[in-house]
Order: structure tokens, then sequence, then C-alpha cells
């Protein structure tokens, strides 16, 4: 189980979607400061960013959840741990770039993918070798 094998890598997953959860809640105040009312996913400037953080932040965990299960019997707790908490400070500096001018946002996207592509190559090469 993955709490017991993987202690850091479980607690740097927690701390991913604690980022998830308050990107999601600044999208909720976005939609209350700038009066876009639901079920609406556009109407504000200011808004759209935060909206479109969340939705990107929600893609990436689409990535970074696989790569953690496949990747982290090969690259052990520490390393997959640690990638995953290069995923967290991506995607609050990719947050903070975007809600400023979004054409900034290149730094946070890439420490936010790069741990999830060598997870799952990590877990490719794991599968691989073994077969």
């Amino acid at each position: 189980m993955m709490l017991t094998a993987y202690p850091l890598t479980t607690l740097a997953l927690v701390l991913a979607l604690i980022v998830y959860f308050a990107l999601s809640v600044n999208v909720g105040r976005a939609r209350s400061t700038w009066n876009v009312p639901a079920p609406q996913a556009s109407g504000h400037p200011e808004f759209d960013k935060r909206y479109r953080v969340q939705m990107n932040t929600l893609e990436q965990l689409a990535l970074l959840v696989p790569g953690v299960i496949v990747g982290a019997p090969v690259l052990g707790d520490l390393v997959t741990g640690g990638l995953v908490l290069v995923w967290s400070l991506g995607r609050i500096i990719f947050a903070r770039a975007y809600y400023g001018d979004p054409a900034k946002r290149g730094p946070g996207f890439g420490l936010t993918l790069l741990p999830s592509l060598i997870l799952l190559l990590a877990g490719a090469w794991g599968a691989f070798t073994s077969l």
C-alpha cells in the first residue's frame, strides 16, 4: 500500500492535492469578486486566468498520479517524493505567473511537466526491463 511503502511520496501527493484545492478556492473567490455566476466558465479576464490555472492543474494531475504509481517502484520513495514536491512548486510558480501575465507561465509549466515525464519514463523503463 502506498502509505506504508512510500510515506514521503504519499505526503508529497497530499501536498499536491492541497495545492490543487487552494487553486480551486481561488476560482471560487474570483467568481465572486468578478461576478461570474455558476455555471459560467468565462466572463472576466481575471476570473478566466484563475479558472484556466485550476483546469490546467487538473489536467496535469492526470499525468502526475499515474506517473507516481508506475514510477515510484523504480525510483524509490525519496526521489519520487522529491519529484512530486517539484511538481507542486511548479504549479505555484505557474499560477503566480499566469495570474500576472499568462505569457510568463513557461518556467512553472516546465517544473510541472518535467517531474511527470520523468516518473512516466521511469515506469516505462521499469516495465521494459522486467520483460
